[in-house]
């Protein structure tokens, strides 16, 4: 008999640790929601935009049209313009250092005005785009060879009036 008493409050003073009140609960959550903060950049920042959906698209050599890659990433962009409705952007046209000057400004407007124009017709508020070139004059890599070449042939989009992290 003594065994059973000893093994029935040895059962319930086990229970007792294991259950926990409606305020240690509450206490748990809060510890539980403290420690999945996020880590990484605001979704309505110019950071966020940046890094996570992707400011820029790039071009083939002499060319303005879109391709697949470049039609998800402005895709992803409309996406983040139709959830910023305060948010501006200059979408900026560039070339690399191949070709004149001329040539160069002429072919960055029409890398600027393909990416402009897919935002458009993707819903963004055509006022809430501008484009500019800068040719060849604003290169991202230095260098003269294809893997510079390949990074400097590319529109950016400029994001104005979002807030930065």
């Amino acid at each position: 008999m003594k065994t059973i008493t000893i093994a029935i409050i040895g059962a319930a003073a086990l229970l007792a640790a294991c259950s926990s009140s409606d305020d240690e609960n509450v206490d748990a959550a809060a510890t539980n929601s403290a420690s999945t903060i996020q880590t990484g950049p605001a979704p309505n920042t110019v950071e966020y935009f940046n890094v996570v959906v992707g400011d820029r698209v790039f071009f083939d050599t002499d060319r303005h049209d879109l391709s697949t890659e470049a039609q998800f990433i402005l895709s992803k962009q409309a996406q983040w313009f139709a959830e910023n409705p305060g948010v501006t952007a200059v979408i900026e046209g560039h070339a690399d250092e191949r070709g004149t000057r001329e040539y160069n400004l002429a072919l960055g407007a029409r890398r600027a005005n393909a990416a402009r124009s897919f935002l458009i017709s993707n819903g963004v508020d055509a006022s809430r785009l501008r484009s500019v070139s800068f040719g060849k004059e604003r290169p991202a890599a230095l260098g003269s060879d294809e893997n510079s070449w390949a990074q400097n042939r590319r529109a950016v989009a400029v994001v104005e009036g979002a807030p930065s992290s």
